[in-house]
C-alpha cells in the first residue's frame, strides 16, 4: 500500500449518492485517507462532476478506466459502491494488484465487518463487506446482547425513507435480507437471524428507524442480568455514535417475559430450549448531511462505517511501515 505523506490514496467506484457521500466524508474528515480517483460509468453523473470540480481524477470507463489511471500503483484502498454483480467483476480485476477492497454492496465476497463489533478481527482481510445499512444499524445491538447472554433468535426491521432508496437498493432487496440475516448470526452472534426492510413513502421523508427483537433466556433472578444487558446496549450505542453521530436509542430498552401462550418455537433452531424473555431495542439514525439529506441515515451509516474501516486499515499500515 502506497501512502502520500501520512495519507493513503483511495479510489471510489460508483459515482452515485453513496460514492459521492464517501468522497465528501474523506475530504472533510479523512485523517489517514486521501481522495484520488472517482470512477463511474455515466459521464453526466453529479458525482463525477463534483469530483472534477474538487480537482480529483475521474473516469467514466468503470473499473477499466481505473486500471488505466496513472495513479493506479499509488492507490491502496478501493471503495466499491456499485452493485453486487459489478463488485464481483471489480474485485477480480483489482485484488490481484494488491488493492484492499471495501465493499458497500451485498456481494459479500469478503468477511462481514461492523466496525463497532469486529473491525480489528478483519483488519488484514483483502476484501471486506460492510453488510447493509440495516445491518450496520442493528447488528451492534444483537452483538451487545450476545456478550451478556446467548441470543436464540435475532430479528431486525429497518425502515428507511423511500426517497433514500435508490435503484441499487431496490434491485438488491433479496440480497439485503439474505446478507443481513447471515451477518446477524455470524457477527451478531444470534443462533438464528432474520432481516426485514421497509421503504416508507411518507412525505416529508422520515429518519431511518430500526427495531431489534431478540429472544433470550434469563435466570430466575433476572434483574441483575437485565441491567447488564441494558448497560451493554448503551455502551454499544455510544461506540457506534462515535463514527455515526446521528445514531441513537429512540426509547428505553424493553425486556419482557415471553407469555406462555406466545408461539416462538418456529423462530428457533430446532432443539433449542424455549427462551424466557424478549429484548426490544428501538433506534433512530440521522444522517450527517455531508452530501445526502439528513433523512438518509441508512446511506450515511454505510459510508461512515466504510470510512471508519478504511481509516483503521490506513493507520495500521502506517504503523507497520
Amino acid at each position: 500500500m502506497t501512502t502520500t505523506g501520512q495519507k493513503t490514496k483511495v479510489a471510489i467506484i460508483g459515482s452515485g449518492n453513496i460514492g459521492t457521500d464517501l468522497m465528501k466524508k474523506i475530504m472533510r474528515n479523512g485523517t489517514h485517507l486521501e481522495m484520488a480517483v472517482m470512477v463511474g460509468i455515466d459521464p453526466a453523473s453529479d458525482g463525477l462532476a463534483r469530483a472534477q470540480k474538487y480537482g480529483f481524477e475521474t473516469t467514466a470507463e468503470g473499473v477499466d478506466g481505473l486500471l488505466a489511471s496513472p495513479q493506479i500503483d499509488e492507490i491502496g484502498i478501493v471503495f466499491d459502491a456499485t452493485s453486487a454483480g459489478a463488485h464481483t467483476a471489480n474485485d477480480a480485476k483489482l485484488r490481484p494488484l494488491g488493492k484492499r477492497m471495501i465493499d458497500l454492496t451485498p456481494a459479500a465476497i469478503g468477511p462481514y465487518v461492523i466496525p463497532a463489533v469486529n473491525l480489528d478481527e478483519r483488519i488484514d482481510a483483502a476484501n471486506v463487506n460492510m453488510v447493509t445499512c440495516g445491518g450496520q444499524a442493528t447488528i451492534p445491538i444483537v452483538a451487545a446482547i450476545s456478550r451478556v447472554v446467548p441470543v436464540a433468535y435475532g430479528e431486525i426491521v429497518a425502515s428507511i425513507a423511500s426517497r433514500s432508496a435508490g435503484p441499487g437498493t431496490r434491485a438488491n432487496i433479496d440480497e439485503f435480507t439474505e446478507t443481513t440475516s447471515a451477518a446477524i448470526e455470524q457477527v451478531g452472534g444470534a443462533a438464528r437471524g432474520r432481516a426485514i426492510i421497509i421503504l416508507n413513502p411518507a412525505e416529508p421523508p422520515l429518519l431511518m428507524r430500526d427495531t431489534v427483537f431478540t429472544l433470550v433466556t434469563l435466570p430466575a433472578d433476572a434483574d441483575p442480568v437485565k441491567a447488564e444487558i441494558v448497560d451493554s446496549i448503551e455502551k454499544m450505542v455510544a461506540d457506534v455514535a462515535a463514527y455515526v453521530p446521528g445514531y441513537r436509542l429512540k426509547q428505553k430498552v424493553q425486556i419482557n417475559e415471553i407469555p406462555a401462550d406466545q408461539p416462538v418455537e418456529t423462530l428457533l433452531v430446532p432443539g433449542t430450549d424455549r427462551p424466557t424473555h424478549q429484548v426490544s431495542v428501538f433506534l433512530e439514525v440521522e444522517g450527517a448531511a455531508d452530501y445526502l439529506p439528513a433523512f438518509a441515515g441508512n446511506l450515511d451509516i454505510m459510508t461512515s462505517a466504510a470510512v471508519q474501516m478504511a481509516e483503521k486499515i490506513a493507520a495500521t499500515k502506517e504503523i507497520q511501515a
